[in-house]
């Protein structure tokens, strides 16, 4: 966490929860300042130290520092919930479609992976259901990602034994789009029109409508720039400086008029799973992407 961010949110903290507030002790004396607090409850949640660990360096003892971790996590609820703790609205992910069409992939609205976080306490009979072979527990986070890193999905919790497709066998990453509830998304690419965003993935996602992996070893120019762009955006943050945010893109568009109000049964929601999965689309979206990306940057190859 950088110095700004964290500043700002020990700011709010002490103006809006009464628990960070400055206070005196009964001889006028300051007592344990905002700072102490907030860096102490960081210091357990980002390292995973103990209670009693940061008394030496912040004063602080073992029962402060626990109510640090629990005021500063229902704090962070109270206070940012509401703007991060969301799904993406349909103004989310029209300005998500355009950014993607603009460095080449209309209809990507992000990146989807799973990551492990080592359990250092977990109980040694669950060890077996969380541990690969002799390697230490671990508990699986699969996360969507935008462009700026925003995380829009996150589904915490699966074994370690698991992998991804085990994962996203038990994720509700789709659930919106299975129930009825997602917004209609309608993009163009190569002359074609599609009706579902995707992810951008890594090679062991399944070949669906809903992700695009890259090309392993790719053969001949346009492959080799469709694998560039694709790694390129799954490996960091991108500069959408020179990018006005508003502006008319191109043929993605959300329909804005959408309302989450419509039925749904069984046969809707077979359809939909159907679509996800659709292989045939997957395979016609992939060859769409390359032709575009190759008519969109393909003349920087030539000049090289």
């Amino acid at each position: 966490m950088n110095k700004p961010l964290f500043m700002h949110i020990v700011d709010r903290l002490s103006n809006e929860v009464e628990f960070f507030r400055p206070k005196v002790d009964a001889l006028g004396r300051p007592s344990l300042s905002p700072l102490q607090k907030c860096t102490a409850a960081i210091c357990v949640l980002a390292y995973d130290t103990a209670a009693n660990a940061v008394d030496e360096y912040l004063r602080l003892g073992e029962t402060t520092t626990r109510s640090c971790v629990e005021h500063f996590v229902e704090g962070i609820i109270y206070l940012f919930g509401e703007e991060y703790l969301r799904r993406p609205t349909s103004a989310d992910l029209q300005r998500l479609l355009d950014v993607g069409e603009f460095r080449g992939f209309p209809g990507m609205i992000g990146s989807i992976d799973c990551m492990h976080w080592e359990w250092k306490n977990c109980p040694t009979a669950w060890k077996g259901q969380y541990a690969r072979g002799s390697g230490k527990p671990t508990i699986v986070l699969e996360a969507v990602a935008s462009y700026d890193l925003w995380i829009w999905h996150a589904f915490f919790g699966p074994p370690g034994t698991l992998n991804d497709i085990n994962v996203l066998d038990r994720s509700p990453v789709f659930d919106d789009i299975i129930q009825g509830r997602a917004p209609q998304v309608t993009f163009s690419v190569n002359g074609r029109e599609y009706y579902m965003a995707y992810y951008l993935t890594d090679g062991i996602y399944p070949k669906w409508a809903t992700f695009i992996q890259s090309i392993p070893m790719p053969q001949g120019p346009k492959a080799v720039l469709f694998a560039q762009h694709q790694e390129a955006s799954l490996a960091s943050s991108y500069d959408v400086s020179e990018f006005q945010l508003g502006e008319d893109t191109g043929g993605s568009h959300v329909d804005h008029t959408f309302s989450t109000d419509m039925p749904t049964n069984i046969a809707n929601m077979m359809s939909a799973q159907t679509k996800i999965r659709d292989r045939q689309m997957h395979q016609q979206l992939k060859a769409d992407l390359v032709e575009h990306l190759w008519r969109k940057f393909g003349h920087h190859q030539d000049n090289n």
